[in-house]
């Protein structure tokens, strides 16, 4: 039996890298899945490459997109088993270089969003009975990384945001649980990728000796997501290659 079989699950910035590996898995594990991401373009053509996928366009930083989120979701599934709040942005630089619109809309995005889609989730997994909730943290909330102030203060946050929910919704049979994940092949690590510098200074804390790919977290992300973690919930799993252990 597929491990998602029967479930509808959401996943948000799916339009590439982490949510698009995400949906892509999840949907082949038997789920139902909703595509969500701010860039259309992107978001239509991860959706169109699943089938009975539907795509919707979401800003989660927006209490009304959130919200519209999920009621569309419920309305065109009939439920909701598991959210992946993955939608994520950077922005570069310290506490006193960040501009403060920089700042805003860092853990308005990484931080304000998960908050908002559990939100408005939450109500519809305990009609449900059950639900799973995953946040893409990071290992930046994990470890000081410098230069990007606000991106390490949003995954900081969105950890304790995890331990706090999985607390208050456990008796209902909600399980939240963060993956914090090294370094990553997607557009986000581009600027790291393409500066050889940064990339074999990344190697080198990467103690398996290669970047992850986006598919090592969507499989970390199905576990979670799947009745083999039952028993997990408040935790915080690093899919990092090693690089914490040092």
């Amino acid at each position: 039996m597929a491990r998602l079989e029967g479930k509808v699950a959401i996943v948000t910035g799916a339009g590439s890298g982490i949510g698009r590996a995400a949906a892509i898995i999840f949907a082949r594990e038997g789920a139902k899945v909703a595509v969500a991401d701010y860039d259309e373009k992107n978001g239509r053509e991860t959706a169109s490459s699943i089938s009975g996928a539907i795509f919707i366009k979401a800003d989660v930083s927006k209490n009304s997109d959130a919200k519209k989120l999920v009621a569309d979701t419920v309305k065109k599934f009939g439920k909701l088993d598991v959210l992946f709040n993955n939608a994520g942005i950077v922005r570069w630089g310290n506490a006193v270089d960040t501009k403060e619109e920089d700042w805003n809309r860092v853990i308005d995005v990484n931080l304000k969003g998960a908050f908002l889609c559990s939100k408005y989730a939450i109500p519809e997994m305990i009609k449900a009975g059950r639900g799973s909730i995953i946040n893409t943290a990071s290992i930046a909330g994990l470890v000081a990384f410098g230069g990007i102030a606000a991106y390490c203060a949003s995954k900081g946050g969105l950890i304790q945001l995890t331990r706090s929910m999985a607390l208050d919704f456990a008796p209902k049979n909600i399980r939240v649980n963060a993956i914090c994940p090294g370094i990553i092949k997607t557009a986000m690590t581009k600027d790291i990728l393409n500066n050889k510098e940064m990339m074999q200074s990344m190697l080198k804390s990467t103690v398996i000796g290669r970047l992850g790919e986006p598919e090592d977290i969507a499989y970390a992300a199905l576990y979670l997501a799947s009745d083999e973690s039952s028993f997990v919930t408040g935790t915080t799993l690093a899919v990092d290659g090693g690089w914490t252990i040092q």
